[in-house]
């Protein structure tokens, strides 16, 4: 490989979110975290270097957008997804969950039904009930460790809903939806006058060969009738640069979307985004993500197997895409006699010493399960495995 992803690359010292609130979530610091979503790799020389580049002319004034960033985004959409866009159906956000905040804030009013389906990244359900609005918590169906669509439940859900929050790929069980999930989802929604706001911001880690389907390509229901948020930020461990871009196709929720955005000052990103961006979305880019990718996929291969062989209580759904890791440990509760999610949060926290993200905090069906972020090096992932197997043992 081009790039070093064995490197341990300290985080003490730069006021890291992961060691600062680590214990807050788990009640003490001595512990391995691997818990926020952000690589513990080294963020890629060219997104450094476009910063350095930017800062070294010595005037960080008020910047707008360039060529050089709508081009990289429609030339990443058409080659990676097949989806041909152009520059009016893009516009800069500040953030995929910023994203989600100024959809609601268009298109529902005050008590209206936002509908997710949990277990499902938490900002779904924080951002419309910090806005007054209801949130549907539809859920998914247990299929062994894993989750699927439950189409008879959303079509009974879905009813007086004004919008719905589509996690694709989904976090946090690393879900590739299917072209006929989606399709099925577009069907439903455009039928009872839903909005879909598509959040795809793990798009571009899809794993082992799989291939990425946007929403808005599956039908003309699809496209006519969603939102689309994507972010560089996940796949080239940036999420500290702030930039993301939503892109929509239907011309009437194009002006009211981006003429809020633009009305509220949302649309200007920070003086490094447009660089940071249009650096990512290029063949030296591609050559980083593909390297990151193989080497992601060879951890949780490593993840899989060990636990499969010396702690089979503790079962790690697949992913498909992303580098989170949703752990399924009901067999170790019931082993344990754990009836509390906290027991189990307090069970990796005190006997295994490692933070990850409690599954309850994706909806009550994430109960029983961990969320582990496995973008980190080999020996930072076969030192958790340890703990956790001499934990269980224990």
């Amino acid at each position: 490989m081009k790039y070093d992803f064995d490197e341990i690359v300290p985080r003490e010292g730069t006021d890291s979110m992961k060691l600062k609130y680590v214990k807050d979530i788990c009640g003490r610091d001595d512990v391995l975290p691997m818990w926020v979503a952000d690589m513990n790799f080294r963020t890629p020389p060219f997104v450094v270097k476009a910063i350095e580049k930017r800062a070294n002319q010595g005037v960080l004034g008020y910047t707008c957008t360039h060529d050089r960033y709508y081009d990289s985004i429609c030339r990443w959409s058409k080659e990676h997804y097949g989806m041909e866009i152009t520059n009016e159906n893009v516009n800069y956000i500040p953030g995929v969950v910023a994203g989600i905040l100024l959809a609601v804030q268009v298109f529902t009013e005050k008590n209206d039904k936002i509908l997710i389906q949990q277990p499902v990244y938490h900002p779904f359900r924080i951002v419309p009930e910090a806005t007054g609005r209801k949130v549907v918590m539809s859920p998914l169906r247990r299929v062994g460790s894993s989750f699927e669509m439950d189409f008879e439940q959303l079509r009974k859900d879905i009813e007086g809903c004004k919008m719905m929050i589509l996690c694709n790929p989904h976090n946090p069980a690393g879900i590739c939806w299917s072209k006929e999930d989606l399709q099925t989802v577009a069907q439903i929604c455009a039928e009872e006058g839903v909005l879909v706001i598509s959040d795809e911001i793990h798009c571009d880690m899809v794993l082992h060969g799989r291939k990425h389907i946007p929403f808005a390509t599956v039908s003309e229901d699809a496209r006519m009738n969603s939102i689309t948020l994507q972010a560089p930020s996940k796949v080239f461990n940036m999420p500290g640069v702030v930039a993301a871009q939503a892109i929509v196709f239907n011309p009437d929720i194009r002006e009211k979307y981006f003429g809020y955005i633009w009305g509220t000052d949302q649309d200007a990103g920070n003086v490094f985004a447009y660089d940071c961006v249009a650096a990512c979305y290029s063949e030296e880019g591609d050559e980083w993500r593909r390297e990151m990718l193989a080497y992601v996929e060879e951890n949780i291969d490593l993840l899989c197997a060990r636990l499969a062989e010396e702690c089979p209580q503790i079962t790690p759904i697949k992913p498909e895409a992303s580098f989170l890791v949703f752990l399924d440990c009901r067999k170790l509760m019931e082993e344990k006699g754990m009836k509390e999610q906290s027991e189990l949060v307090r069970f990796f926290a005190d006997k295994a010493h490692l933070a990850f993200n409690s599954g309850d905090m994706f909806g009550s069906l994430g109960k029983g399960y961990m969320r582990m972020n496995i973008a980190c090096p080999r020996s930072v992932v076969n030192e958790a495995i340890n703990l956790m197997v001499e934990a269980v043992k224990q």
